[in-house]
C-alpha cells in the first residue's frame, strides 16, 4: 500500500521513526552531556519539550505503520531503529568508544525481527 507522494507505508514509518528516535535520544540523553551542572527537574523539563516532537512524528509513525504492520512488527521495528539510531549518537555525539557489545545487541534484535517479521 502507498500514500503520500507513492511513498510505500513502510517506508513512511521508517523514515518518521527515524526521525523520532533522533529527537527521542537527544532528549533522554544529551542533558546527560549538556547540562549536567543543571539541577534534574531543568534537564527534565528541557527534555520533555525535546520529547513532544519525538511523539509528533512517532504518533503517525506508529498510525501509518499500523496499516500493514502489527504492533508486534511496530515494536521490533522502533527498537531496530532505536539501535541504529543510538549507536552513532553515542560514539560520535557523546564520545563513548563503540563495543562489541553494540554488536551482539544487533544480533539479538536481529533474531527478534526473524521471528516477528516470519511469514
Amino acid at each position: 500500500m502507498t500514500s503520500l507522494a507513492g511513498i510505500p507505508v513502510l517506508w513512511q514509518t521508517i523514515g518518521l521513526l527515524t526521525l523520532s528516535n533522533v529527537f527521542m535520544t537527544f532528549a533522554w540523553y544529551s542533558h546527560l552531556k549538556h547540562l549536567n551542572d543543571r539541577p534534574w527537574w531543568i534537564a527534565a523539563l528541557i527534555s520533555w519539550g525535546i520529547a513532544l516532537f519525538e511523539y509528533l512524528l512517532q504518533v503517525p509513525a506508529n498510525r501509518i505503520g499500523h496499516q500493514e504492520l502489527s504492533l508486534a512488527q511496530l515494536k521490533i521495528l522502533q527498537e531496530v531503529i532505536t539501535l541504529a539510531v543510538f549507536i552513532p549518537f553515542v560514539v560520535f555525539y557523546m564520545n563513548q568508544p563503540l563495543k562489541l557489545d553494540y554488536l551482539w545487541a544487533a544480533l539479538c534484535i536481529l533474531g527478534a525481527v526473524y521471528f516477528v517479521f516470519r511469514t
